[in-house]
């Protein structure tokens, strides 16, 4: 009997499929633990390379993957399962995720779900930040900001940063928002350059949560 050796692959790609329809909704990662949720809750889990945990599909939007089978190819190293989604299988609120004509670069299904409100618009920004990364740099800012030097990118965040403090100086909270705006999108434009999803850094304030600033100050110095 084929089985998955995770020593050899610790993460396997899974090819998620509708078991109605047979359309072919998205491909994510599963690690021992994510399938081992997967089998044992009937629910689709997987594991984010970008946010570095297990996360459990729908978790935020509600739009769940109930498994009605999970198939292990030849190999025993891709997974493919056949599901009920229960709303859209894709972040931008199309039913799959595969949406682009490579040739023409046409979107060829619109979304059925406003995601914006589910998703929050910090991760959906980042998720339009990512997607701008092979768009024309002449017609998009985002994509001369990812396409050119890195140190053009990052001056922009130390501008950005410095007009926010003057912001916050001149005591103008109209201001402080917009600045606030502008530095929070260039830092997410960074974190797109790196594909460092900013779940990981909800986590990092989530770890510091009961610890003093010293503590967490000391503990980095430890390390």
């Amino acid at each position: 009997m084929i089985t998955i050796d995770w020593e050899k692959t610790p993460l396997v790609p899974a090819i998620v499929q509708d078991a109605d329809t047979k359309e072919v909704l998205m491909l994510a990662y599963m690690n021992k633990e994510a399938f081992e949720k997967s089998r044992d809750t009937g629910y689709a889990h997987y594991y984010s390379r970008s946010r570095k945990r297990l996360w459990k599909k729908g978790e935020t939007s509600g739009h769940t993957q109930e498994i009605v089978q999970m198939m292990l190819d030849c190999d025993g190293d891709t997974l493919l399962l056949l599901v009920h989604q229960h709303g859209v299988a894709c972040h931008t609120g199309r039913k799959s995720c595969f949406f682009t004509d490579i040739q023409s670069g046409k979107t060829t299904t619109d979304a059925e779900v406003d995601t914006t409100a589910v998703y929050g618009v910090v991760d959906t920004l980042y998720h339009t930040i990512l997607e701008r990364k092979k768009s024309d740099p002449n017609t998009s800012y985002t994509a001369k900001l990812l396409q050119g030097k890195e140190n053009g990118m990052l001056k922009k965040i130390v501008e950005e940063a410095g007009e926010f403090c003057f912001a916050v100086k001149d005591d103008d909270e109209d201001e402080i928002v917009y600045e606030c705006a502008d530095l929070t999108y260039h830092v997410l434009v960074a974190l797109g350059k790196k594909e460092i999803s900013p779940d990981r850094i909800k986590q990092e304030l989530a770890r510091r949560f009961g610890m003093s600033g010293i503590e967490e100050k000391n503990s980095r110095d430890d390390g």
